[in-house]
């Protein structure tokens, strides 16, 4: 595999399965997280749309993920599961096809978020669902945060408005 430098290279599939080309949020920081409706964490979601509101205006986003990689925490499929997140935490922020985050079957875009070999910075697998990436506006992964840290935690915003 290539050494990619940037998350601008992938292609993802919307809710909808439309292909969405992840060039179109270049000069946006991003926070890219893998999400399950079923979790302990999956109160996050509205921390995640607090946080989007905040640093929307300025170039912010947030890439939702669906993922049932752990525990079999994500069973809603497709349009279900926008559904949930809008309804039960009003969330506003893209939120992608289901999909896996580890092991052989991870989608390529979550083998480069955790693969310093090939995002040149960052070596961390998520252990479980809501561990969240930061990329900035270049689309270089430039921190994470596990699971158990709010998105809307001081040291998640400090690192997002460097980035702005």
């Amino acid at each position: 595999m290539s050494n990619k430098q940037s998350i601008h290279q992938f292609t993802v599939q919307n809710i909808e399965g439309e292909d969405v080309d992840l060039s179109i949020y270049k000069g946006k920081v991003l926070l890219i997280v893998n999400t399950a409706s079923k979790c302990g964490f999956t109160p996050q979601l509205e921390s995640m749309e607090t946080l989007y509101n905040e640093f929307h205006d300025q170039g912010f986003e947030i890439l939702a993920f669906p993922s049932n990689d752990f525990a079999g925490q994500e069973p809603l499929k497709g349009k279900e599961i926008q559904e949930f997140c809008v309804l039960n935490y009003q969330a506003n922020y893209p939120i992608f096809a289901k999909l896996s985050v580890k092991g052989k079957n991870a989608d390529a875009l979550f083998k480069f978020l955790s693969d310093k070999q090939l995002n040149g910075q960052v070596n961390s697998t998520p252990k479980w669902n809501f561990h969240k990436y930061l990329v900035d506006k270049d689309g270089k992964v430039v921190d994470y945060f596990y699971s158990f840290t709010s998105p809307t935690a001081s040291r998640v915003k400090k690192a997002i408005a460097k980035l702005l």
